[in-house]
């Protein structure tokens, strides 16, 4: 290979390194003026992620022991205890759907509450 056809690949390759860091530097540019243009705090992205997540899990928990209670489990053999497996499809099947909707609600709810918070904060 001669002097020539080495500065040319070379060349080339310093010409896709350079296209390559170009194209990352663009992208880093985007990433950083779209949190920079988020409105949301870090305590906002917490109360969004959270409180469904919690709101669920509370509902799915209450959920049980009220099916618990329903199904009167307190002081029966473990025969009697156990229960039939369309019974542990439909808690199953009910549990899902409580847990599914209080959730939605409460991510609602949550996106509700910070969209709140900013208006009262930009009408100061």
């Amino acid at each position: 290979m001669t002097q020539d056809e080495q500065r040319n690949d070379l060349t080339e390759t310093a010409d896709r390194l350079t296209a390559t860091f170009d194209s990352v530097n663009t992208k880093v540019d985007s990433m950083k003026a779209q949190a920079q243009n988020d409105p949301d705090s870090f305590s906002d992205k917490i109360i969004k992620l959270a409180l469904p997540g919690l709101a669920g899990m509370l509902a799915g928990q209450i959920f049980k022991m009220v099916w618990n209670k329903q199904r009167g489990k307190d002081g029966l053999d473990d025969e009697e205890r156990q229960e039939g497996f369309f019974m542990s499809l439909v808690f199953a099947a009910l549990s899902a759907a409580v847990t599914a909707v209080v959730s939605q609600l409460s991510n609602r709810g949550s996106e509700a509450f910070v969209d709140h918070r900013h208006k009262k904060a930009a009408r100061r």
